[in-house]
């Protein structure tokens, strides 16, 4: 049984039956201990008619586009119609590119403007405001793309109006360009210690509304969109929208009404100019201090090489709970196209991820063969989704697997990035990649874009993300387009009578797609020389310059500044991820500081001046969120363990995997044996390969940091060794409840077949049909302090 169909084996009765314990029944045992880690979990309403649990009723966005800029307002409406007044906690996403330069909150007639200060000093203004009774508002940064608002002392009664102002650069890929919003944050992964987590870490903590629930308040966005060159077609892919052009550049761009309830996806505009063309060239501003400058200069057109080399890949495929349904779909329809066409003279290999991991081939890459390929697809196939989302060990166990001399190597990964290790990823990426590429796949209708394009970026690769599965065929052909002829290599900028410094990126890797070669600067002097971009392109020495006197500078290029500023920082978090240093910290604090920048290390507070709550106190509510679109309950870690259901005999329970990030029990759901068969036999024809080997047997897994071989119908422990203390415990019995309330990190071991063999310290624990009903404290204690940390 792979473990990727790991099931939760607790029924209805055996959660009655729990009741048995004492002082606490087993389900509040693993509630106890699965506090002791991070995890979203799901909205209750309370009963509490004086508490308003909902207090946001509205957000919306006004957009700006002028040329390549966008220029975003985004404002949320808080009122409290309980009795009682209110903290208002919302963690909401952004643009992964967003400069976030303004914030300001209305509350009836009065506007308070915001100031950006140092993170820990904002927090102590806020929290004091808070006590002496002043409503305020605190805006942070969890991640670049993650931002948290807290609103305190909101009256009964009230309606307080908080807006952000946020600029970002727009940059075409193949003549198209995309303008994202994102409107909902996914519910993240994560087997971090509650007790040691960070502040900064909580947000992960957070409620949400079940499948299919549309969010409580109002979703709105409106675009003006003036282009400066003619508008070809202008198409939302994610949203229902009315789009009216006023003349050829110019078109104003609302949402459906039909579409207010729809905040729980990613708005996309996406536009082309006539002919295919693209904004490029040199904008100049011209500051009280500094001066900045922006150049965009289009590529070559890509030129097929008549010999492509032979490559190697690598494929990473999220099955966890929050890909279950529709996302892990649209993964199948990709890998499908990008597997099924690889070159006969290529070798390729599959790991599939979840709370562990299982690969397709351990001892190395397989030869793209008709039957290696079926082989592939299959394995895919047979997934569901489900479990936790450990992705740094499998991407450990991808990036170590056997390479295949004299070949070129792309490492590809499918997930939506519903975790909150992207600092690690990056870090993996960047010590055990060598001279492999990385392209991530975003898969679904909300994904962490912070992750997909940090991997893609450290990865020398590129990021996609595919909102269905319509889109895999259209992104796999772009992928194998990039892997097989760069657009331009070795670029390098030449300024020739023009003083340019504080260059922004200091150097650029190959250009994979063909978009716009972009440079950040500042400039001293008159704007006079000239500017070059030289490079490889498909036929041969490109050269393109730039005659710097023939540009103006121009003030509505202001936000050139907040530009720059926002890419230097990226630069600098991105390091900073990979080894913190204080002076770096220190850079990227006064970055913010200067620029009026919300960074990791700055936030904005705004203050009223008026005390309002006399005796400063007031109930805290975090503003639950909608599931993304197409995301399933089982990617909530919390909120589904007492679910009831008529209890199943154990042998004919269909065990289904779900993402129990914190030892939750969730409800069983089962089958009958002839469904079982239905879904879990392979076909006759299926069974084996060329070889005669089992199509569908895996006899090595890894869970966490473990490994097991399948022995004798026995998942065993490679740990296992014969000076160790076997303590055999009978499934589903008192014994294993007992043994499992202490250690839920067990639970995804247990899951992996009906026995199971783990070791640790000086005992192994042997889960069976037969063996101990029931532990005493004593018995259980030193089984506890061996296993703890596994």
């Amino acid at each position: 049984m792979s473990f990727f169909k790991q099931i939760i084996r607790h029924t209805a009765a055996l959660l009655c039956g729990a009741a048995a314990f004492a002082p606490l029944s087993f389900a509040q045992e693993a509630e106890q201990a699965a506090d002791k880690t991070l995890s979203p979990y799901f909205f209750v309403k309370s009963d509490d008619p004086t508490v308003d649990a909902l207090p946001l009723k509205a957000t919306s966005a006004q957009v700006d586009i002028a040329g390549v800029i966008a220029d975003v307002k985004v404002k949320q409406v808080y009122k409290n119609e309980g009795k009682s007044p209110l903290e208002a906690i919302y963690i909401f996403p952004g643009s992964t590119r967003a400069a976030v330069y303004a914030m300001k909150m209305t509350i009836g007639e009065r506007t308070i403007v915001a100031k950006i200060e140092k993170r820990e000093t904002a927090r102590q203004q806020y929290e004091q405001a808070k006590q002496e009774g002043k409503s305020a508002s605190l805006l942070e940064q969890q991640r670049p793309n993650v931002f948290q608002m807290n609103v305190a002392n909101i009256m009964p009664g009230d309606e307080i109006v908080v807006e952000m102002s946020y600029t970002e650069l727009l940059v075409p890929t193949d003549g198209m360009y995309e303008f994202v919003y994102p409107t909902v944050v996914g519910p993240r992964y994560s087997n971090m210690p509650a007790d040691t987590a960070s502040a900064s870490e909580k947000w992960v903590e957070n409620p949400y509304l079940h499948q299919g629930e549309a969010p409580n308040y109002t979703f709105d966005i409106a675009v003006n969109l003036s282009a400066g060159m003619p508008i070809q077609q202008a198409t939302s892919p994610s949203h229902k929208v009315d789009i009216q052009y006023e003349n050829k550049a110019f078109a104003a761009v609302k949402l459906d009404d039909s579409e207010k309830t729809k905040g729980n996806k990613d708005f996309v505009l996406k536009y082309q100019l006539a002919g295919g063309q693209v904004e490029s060239g040199l904008l100049l501003y011209k500051g009280e201090d500094e001066n900045f400058f922006l150049l965009m200069m289009q590529p070559p057109k890509r030129v097929k090489p008549a010999a492509i080399p032979a490559r190697e890949y690598i494929f990473i495929v999220d099955v966890s709970g929050s890909m279950n349904g529709f996302p892990l779909d649209i993964s199948k329809t990709l890998l499908r196209d990008l597997i099924g066409k690889l070159n006969p003279n290529e070798k390729f290999n599959v790991l599939l991820f979840a709370g562990g991991s299982s690969v397709l081939s351990e001892n190395g890459s397989l030869a793209a063969t008709p039957e290696n390929i079926q082989k592939a697809i299959r394995f895919i196939d047979e997934q569901q989704g489900g479990g936790g989302t450990e992705i740094l060990p499998a991407m450990e166990r991808a990036l170590a697997l056997p390479r295949t001399e004299g070949m070129s190597r792309s490492i590809i990964i499918a997930t939506d990035g519903y975790v909150q290790v992207e600092p690690q990823v990056f870090d993996l990426i960047r010590n055990k990649l060598g001279d492999a590429n990385m392209f991530a796949f975003g898969i679904g209708s909300s994904v962490n874009r912070f992750l997909i394009e940090g991997m893609a970026r450290m990865g020398m690769g590129e990021p996609f993300v595919l909102l269905n599965p319509s889109e895999a065929p259209v992104q796999a052909e772009k992928f194998r387009q990039y892997i097989q002829s760069p657009v331009l290599t070795q670029v390098k900028l030449d300024a020739q009578g023009f003083d340019i410094y504080d260059l922004e990126p200091p150097s650029l890797p190959d250009v994979l797609a063909e978009r716009p070669v972009i440079y950040f600067g500042k400039w001293r002097g008159e704007a006079a020389g000239t500017l070059t971009v030289n490079g490889i392109g498909g036929e041969g020495k490109y050269s393109q310059i730039i005659n710097v006197a023939e540009v103006t500078p121009r003030a509505e290029n202001a936000a050139l500044r907040y530009l720059w500023a926002r890419h230097r920082i990226q630069v600098l978090g991105d390091y900073n991820a990979l080894q913190e240093s204080d002076e770096r910290v220190k850079t990227i604090t006064n970055l913010g500081l200067k620029y009026n920048l919300l960074t990791q290390y700055t936030s904005f507070i705004a203050i009223d001046s008026e005390i309002r709550n006399k005796d400063g106190k007031s109930t805290t509510v975090n503003q639950p969120l909608p599931l993304p679109e197409g995301v399933s309950d089982l990617a909530v870690g919390k909120g589904l363990m007492m679910q009831s259901l008529a209890p199943a005999p154990m042998a004919t329970a269909e065990r289904k995997a779900v993402n129990a990030p914190r030892g939750r029990l969730f409800k069983e759901e089962a089958t009958t044996e002839v469904e079982q068969d239905a879904t879990e036999k392979p076909k006759e024809a299926d069974k084996k390969d060329v070889s005669g080997k089992a199509q569908n047997e895996t006899t090595v897994q890894t869970i966490g940091q473990k490994t097991f071989t399948l022995k004798d119908g026995a998942w065993v422990d490679h740990e296992l060794s014969a000076d160790k203390t076997v303590v055999k415990i009978k499934r589903d019995s008192d014994a294993y409840k007992k043994l499992l309330a202490a250690l839920p990190n067990l639970l995804a071991i247990f899951e992996l077949g009906d026995r199971v063999i783990v070791a640790a310290g000086n005992y192994a624990i042997e889960l069976a049909d037969d063996g101990k009903t029931d532990l005493t404290p004593e018995e259980l204690k030193p089984l506890v302090e061996a296993f703890k940390s596994v």
